[in-house]
């Protein structure tokens, strides 16, 4: 998997990585059980700060996406990722009811902003 960050972006790096990994297991470029690199070789990969690779690390295992163990390192959560819960749905939709009121007030309308959701989503459609 290609890791990608944008060091000029206004969002946070270890933000970047953790999407980054997401959308790796949603493409299915990461299996359950994939071995992932050590936070220090991730670090030295990438050339950012090995406390940025652990925080974002630290979040994925939080949200069940990857486990950490001393003697296996990290790997991509066997069982997979949990799935939606109450909790989740709560979540996706305080994140996305910004990013809808942005789009009223610019005029995107309800068909052109769920076209753009199918486009999204298509893009992590299973490729077996």
């Amino acid at each position: 998997m290609y890791i990608a960050l944008d060091l000029e972006s206004e969002e946070p790096i270890y933000t970047q990585l953790k999407n980054q990994i997401i959308a790796g297991i949603a493409k299915k470029e990461l299996r359950s059980g994939d071995p992932l690199p050590s936070v220090r070789s991730l670090a030295s990969d990438l050339g950012i700060n090995l406390h940025t690779v652990n925080k974002a690390y630290q979040q994925l295992k939080q949200e069940g996406f990857i486990l950490i163990h001393r003697q296996k390192g990290v790997v991509v959560n066997p069982d997979g990722v949990p799935s939606v819960d109450e909790a989740y749905w709560s979540e996706i939709t305080k994140r996305i009811h910004p990013i809808i009121a942005e789009s009223v007030c610019r005029n995107v309308t309800e068909q052109d902003f769920l076209q753009l959701c199918r486009q999204i989503y298509a893009e992590f459609q299973s490729k077996e």
